[in-house]
C-alpha cells in the first residue's frame, strides 16, 4: 500500500537531504508555484510517484513471468479468433 500523509494515523518523520544548490532551488520553486504547499509536499509527491511506478513495474513483471510460465507461444488462428469475438460480443 502506498504511503500518503492523509492516511489516518500516519506518523511524520523528518529527513535531512543534501542537494546541490540548483536542485534545492528547483524543489523550492515547486513549493512556490502553487501546486504544492511547500518543498516537503513536492518531495512526498515524487516519492509517491516512484512508489506507483515500482508497483506498476512489478505488475508488468508478474504478467511477463506468467506469460513465460504459460509455455511456448502458439500461432494465432485469426479466423477462429474473429469467430470467438463475434460470438462473445455480438458482431457481424
Amino acid at each position: 500500500m502506498l504511503y500518503h500523509p492523509a492516511v489516518e494515523g500516519a506518523i511524520m518523520a523528518t529527513m535531512n537531504v543534501s542537494l546541490p544548490d540548483q536542485m534545492k532551488a528547483w524543489v523550492e520553486d515547486r513549493g512556490k508555484d502553487g501546486r504544492f504547499s511547500n518543498s516537503s509536499d513536492y518531495v512526498r509527491h515524487l516519492i509517491r510517484q516512484d512508489q506507483e511506478r515500482e508497483e506498476a513495474r512489478a505488475e508488468i513483471q508478474a504478467a511477463v513471468d506468467q506469460g513465460i510460465a504459460s509455455g511456448p507461444a502458439r500461432p494465432l488462428d485469426f479466423t477462429d479468433f474473429k469467430s470467438r469475438m463475434r460470438a462473445a460480443h455480438g458482431g457481424e
